[in-house]
């Protein structure tokens, strides 16, 4: 016989409506009781009912999730991670890869009130789209995207770049590239196949490792993959033969980077040292392993969830909130060389 609410309060040892509140992201309820509903419903395996909630509290249970597409591996793990903290928290998932079509964000967008309860909009898809009510009774939040009128979760890049151009000053490199543009707050218009000037939070974190701010950076005319960091990276070293490190903006660009580098002879790190940026798991079975900058995905996605329940209880403040999560260096054998 399937479970039933009546067997998940029995289990955790509250009321019938503590198990209502938490199943509806109600505020207020102590973490602890909290997590013995949660743990109550997964061991049980009991599914709420949705209609009935939707009749009941006029909300379907239902988180839409907007990206890109699934195809490139971090947006994947982001998404994944989105799923697995929607599911923690006793609702539903539905995601909706956009394919980069506005029309297909729109339809997610006009969605919030019928099929979802809030939206959590992934990167900068929904750009000059209007978000009416993103911060009242039709929230969105927005993960690792631009600014707006919506609550924004991001990962600290100031950080991410002060840590990695830390490490590269006390491995002794002086001329670093950067294959593929700047990260985060920095991003630009490409201008494919063209130098460009660092954006403000690399060149203050040059500067501060001590650094010149005149470092190339070259940018793609199309997407940041595998296939572009393996032509990127042989033309930037012939372009530039000093350069001694190759900061990526995501792992992609670093793996095919690296694979073209040891297709060609080039020894990394003691030629060129490598940084990616994503921690994909990939890099762990590269030779030699990719040091990278892990944004940590679980985080973002907690934040993000906790910024739009907020929303939906109606217990958010007014403004819009701009959350800034730490990020962690990743330090393996693509950076461990001395410079030849």
């Amino acid at each position: 016989m399937a479970a039933t609410m009546r067997d998940v309060a029995a289990l955790a040892g509250v009321s019938l409506k503590t198990v209502s509140r938490v199943v509806n992201s109600e505020p207020h309820i102590r973490p602890e009781t909290v997590a013995r509903v949660r743990e109550a419903i997964a061991r049980l395996g009991w599914v709420p009912n949705g209609a009935a909630r939707a009749l009941r509290t006029g909300r379907t249970g239902v988180i839409g999730i907007a990206v890109a597409g699934l195809r490139r591996p971090y947006l994947a793990a982001l998404v994944e991670a989105l799923v697995t903290e929607t599911d923690r928290r006793g609702l539903q998932a539905a995601v909706e890869p956009s394919h980069g079509d506005p029309a297909r964000i729109r339809s997610v967008l006009d969605g919030r009130g019928v099929s979802y309860d809030g939206v959590v909009l992934i990167g900068d898809d929904g750009a000059g789209l209007p978000l009416d009510g993103a911060l009242t009774d039709r929230p969105v939040v927005v993960v690792q995207g631009d600014e707006g009128d919506a609550d924004l979760v991001v990962d600290d890049v100031a950080s991410a770049m002060g840590m990695v151009t830390r490490h590269l000053a006390v491995l002794g490199r002086r001329r670093p590239l950067l294959l593929g543009g700047d990260r985060g707050a920095d991003r630009g218009p490409r201008t494919p196949g063209t130098l460009a000037e660092p954006g403000a939070v690399t060149r203050a974190a040059l500067a501060a490792a001590g650094f010149e701010a005149a470092v190339p950076v070259i940018r793609p005319d199309g997407e940041w993959d595998r296939a572009w960091g393996a032509t990127a990276a042989v033309e930037a070293l012939a372009a530039h033969p000093q350069t001694d490190a190759l900061i990526c903006v995501n792992d992609e660009v670093a793996l095919g980077a690296l694979s073209a580098l040891a297709a060609r002879g080039v020894d990394v790190p003691g030629r060129v040292a490598l940084f990616g940026y994503d921690n994909l798991d990939d890099g762990w079975f590269t030779t030699p392993s990719l040091t990278t900058v892990d944004p940590g995905p679980a985080r973002l996605a907690r934040a993000a969830l906790d910024l739009l329940g907020e929303r939906i209880a109606r217990t958010a403040p007014a403004a819009p909130r701009r959350v800034v999560l730490p990020v962690e260096l990743v330090r393996r054998e693509s950076t461990m060389g001395s410079p030849r």
